[in-house]
């Protein structure tokens, strides 16, 4: 049974509610738990590193959707499409569940209308969140290969215009290393505030209880 929000399983006895989330809003999503005291969610956080083969996010949602309704009574996934071009709808229709509406986390953190504004204001945007910015080096320096071959940053980058650091947290340090991370890519810096904004939002909406 489905309540406008939430998605019932059909299976007897099960209670909760299962996020199964990137790995990347882990950090949000705890303290929003903590902060709301829904002790009756559990998050289930796949690795942020699949962002780099998007092709392997909807296989491996699937796995672990059949796993959770074996035990909980709703499961809402939290992740935006994510460059799956779709596939993360298509699979969730068949199970009957919600995602985080979005193409991806920054439009999530900052809302639909303010991420499209950035977006068309500097289409050369490369946007960094709280947890990209603390794991910039593995994520973008090593995992493009820039530590190795400097000169590839042409190639990655060469179209981009500017930085935009959107924030969760109100932290000096990350704001000083975001500011860091524009330099190293050569590129202007901006700095938006955000929160965990729409991120707070849809889970309030859609499990909070």
């Amino acid at each position: 049974m489905d309540d406008g929000n939430r998605v019932t399983t059909t299976e007897p006895g099960l209670t909760g509610v299962c996020v199964i989330a990137c790995g990347a809003l882990a950090h949000e999503l705890v303290a929003l738990k903590k902060r709301n005291h829904w002790h009756h969610l559990k998050i289930q956080c796949l690795p942020p590193s699949l962002h780099n083969r998007p092709e392997k996010i909807t296989e491996a949602l699937r796995r672990e959707i059949e796993d959770k309704q074996r035990e909980f009574e709703h499961i809402f996934v939290a992740f935006a499409d994510c460059g799956t071009a779709g596939r993360i709808d298509e699979l969730l229709e068949g199970f009957g569940v919600e995602r985080l509406a979005g193409a991806h986390c920054y439009e999530v953190f900052a809302g639909s209308m303010a991420f499209n504004q950035l977006a068309e204001g500097e289409p050369g945007t490369f946007y960094l969140t709280d947890f990209l910015t603390r794991h910039f080096d593995r994520l973008v320096v090593r995992g493009l290969g820039l530590d190795k071959d400097p000169t590839l940053m042409p190639d990655f980058f060469g179209n981009y215009r500017r930085v935009v650091y959107l924030s969760q947290s109100e932290s000096t340090e990350l704001q000083a290393l975001a500011r860091q991370h524009a330099a190293f890519l050569g590129l202007a810096f901006e700095h938006r505030h955000t929160g965990p904004g729409g991120l707070a939002r849809q889970l309030e909406e859609s499990v909070g209880g």
